[in-house]
């Protein structure tokens, strides 16, 4: 069974923090899910954010981003990834370990 690490992300800080995690966890095998939320939705502002496309598995709260006069396309996010805060809640079910930014 793979080891799971869940990251909440509701602040528009520690974006080379989140990258840096994420590396180290695929180094050790470690599959992250990101659920990005309220102003952690604007990372996905920065041309860092790209970096994150392949090491996590990440969705967006589709209102926080709307209300944040935000738009899509994002690199790395699809149709299917802008959710509810129902998918935080699947996020803290599914993962081993569960970190907050």
């Amino acid at each position: 069974m793979a080891k799971t690490l869940g990251i909440f992300v509701s602040s528009d800080k520690h974006l080379n923090k989140i990258i840096e995690i994420c590396k180290a966890a695929k180094n050790q095998n470690v599959d992250v899910s990101i659920f990005f939320t309220h102003r952690g939705t604007l990372l996905t502002q920065s041309p860092l954010f790209e970096e994150l496309q392949g090491l996590a598995s990440m969705s967006i709260c589709k209102v926080g981003f709307e209300g944040h006069g935000l738009r899509p396309p994002i690199p790395g996010i699809g149709d299917k990834d802008y959710g509810t805060q129902i998918r935080h809640g699947e996020l803290i079910y599914d993962c081993d370990r569960y970190i907050v930014f």
